[in-house]
């Protein structure tokens, strides 16, 4: 037996899911040792390995276990779903690699270079962010929807935003239902009715129960954030900036609710429309729906009212893989979120996706971080900042003549991109999400000195005179 055969046969112990807010533990499980360079997604982790069962829960052994895990299982999850030849984008370099304490804080974040985690003390419990897979697995997913949609990066719109969200937790719900044991519990816990809360729907209980000790109202009751709800679409130019997480707001995190909210209801009509209801049904309903969406990710143009178009290209991309067998559920799905109103969602017919079938087929992933976007730019001193300010708005045309729900009827009418693009700014700046260096600023700059991680940046810009916004993190 070589040494790689015999790893093989070895085992680690693992969460499968989040570590659960305290009295409510989960059980840790048996894993095989992970393989981390796999492709098309190869990782790693910064810290060296430890031997496989070298410690129990609450040690650095288990936490590196656990995140290697979560990484693996991850990778595995959307390897076979995205188009041959994806890759990490080129700042990140061949390997993906974790960086599993960086400090305190509780947050963790994807920096277009890696994974980074942090930790903090609440209430007498240690909450690490990478000890929980489903945050893992959600920092994975940014880098994935990176891979597959570079341009969303410095797009100045919410929905971008909230889609790369809204993608990170479906990244930790797609790959739950890898596994056979969470799939049966989940039947179990639900009776059958996916859509309803479950240990699958929440996500990052422990980190939600340490946020709300900090913040109260920072997280939803019994997680951070539940893909069970029934958070309805409005444009987030209209929305408030921030507020409690039992209110929509244009935040990133918040706003991707309505998506993967809807998400978790497609994963769910799928699942009825299988020939049995059984664990491996459930199984290739999440197959099914992932597909759909990297598909659709892939070939939406990036225009203001994002979703909408996402939306429309899922229920494309059903028509040219199932032959439309699926559009049942989507349709409800989005049209019960308000992502696509009752007229856009009717819209869709096989003949209309049919003309727009070429477009799409020639969709390829990756490219160039300004594909789709126009740069616009907007008078500094408005902001407090001195000088002008390029912005990158939304700037490729709607392939589908499609928007989301009007709340009196009909369909919203979207927003101009610089509409869009100068909501998203103030909305930042309201948030005190943007690092302004000294020498950028008027003395009636609105600037936020807190310890709070800052998403964004400004700086001198490389295309143009002037100064630019950049991003700088998801968290």
């Amino acid at each position: 037996m070589t040494v790689q055969q015999h790893a093989t046969t070895q085992t680690v112990l693992v969460y499968e899911d989040d570590p659960g807010a305290p009295l409510q533990e989960n059980v840790p499980v048996r894993h095989p040792v992970p393989l981390l360079d796999t492709q098309p997604f190869p990782t790693a982790i910064a810290e060296a390995a430890p031997q496989p069962d070298s410690a129990g829960p609450g040690t650095p052994a288990f936490r590196y276990w656990v995140a290697a895990d979560a990484l693996s299982t991850g990778c595995q999850t959307w390897g076979p779903l995205v188009p041959t030849g994806t890759q990490w984008v080129p700042s990140v370099g061949r390997v993906l690699t974790s960086h599993l304490d960086e400090g305190v804080d509780l947050n963790a974040f994807y920096d277009r270079r890696s994974l980074k985690f942090f930790h903090q003390r609440v209430a007498g419990v240690d909450v690490f962010s990478a000890g929980s897979p489903e945050i893992v697995r959600h920092e994975l997913g940014h880098a994935v929807l990176d891979a597959l949609r570079p341009q969303l990066w410095n797009a100045a719109m919410h929905e971008a935003d909230a889609l790369h969200e809204a993608f990170g937790d479906i990244s930790a719900l797609l790959t739950a239902l890898q596994m056979e044991s969470l799939r049966t519990a989940v039947l179990t816990q639900t009776q059958g009715r996916i859509e309803q809360s479950s240990r699958m729907s929440r996500l990052a209980e422990q980190l939600g129960w340490a946020l709300e000790k900090v913040e109260p109202g920072a997280a939803e009751p019994d997680c951070l954030r539940n893909m069970s709800n029934r958070f309805f679409y409005r444009d987030p130019v209209e929305l408030p900036p921030s507020g409690p997480a039992n209110m929509l707001t244009s935040g990133p995190h918040s706003f991707s609710r309505v998506f993967s909210g809807a998400f978790l209801k497609i994963v769910a009509g799928i699942f009825r429309q299988q020939d049995s209801q059984d664990q491996a049904a459930l199984a290739e309903a999440g197959r099914i729906a992932g597909q759909l969406l990297v598909d659709a990710i892939v070939a939406a143009p990036v225009v203001a009212g994002y979703y909408a178009q996402v939306a429309g290209h899922m229920i494309a991309a059903d028509q040219r893989r199932h032959s439309g067998k699926y559009g049942p559920s989507l349709r409800s799905a989005f049209t019960r979120h308000g992502i696509l109103s009752v007229n856009a969602a009717t819209s869709l017919t096989a003949q209309e996706i049919a003309l727009q079938g070429a477009a799409m087929a020639e969709a390829t992933p990756g490219g160039r971080d300004e594909d789709g976007l126009t740069a616009i730019t907007v008078q500094g001193a408005v902001y407090g900042i001195t000088g002008p300010l390029t912005l990158y708005a939304p700037g490729e045309s709607r392939r589908f003549a499609i928007a989301g729900s009007d709340r009196a009827g009909g369909s919203v009418r979207p927003a101009d991109p610089e509409q869009v693009a100068t909501s998203y700014l103030e909305d930042l700046l309201r948030r005190g999400r943007v690092e302004i260096p000294a020498e950028h600023r008027s003395q009636v700059a609105i600037v936020d000195d807190s310890p709070r991680l800052k998403t964004h940046a400004i700086v001198r810009s490389e295309t143009a005179d002037g100064l630019a916004l950049v991003r700088r993190c998801f968290d």
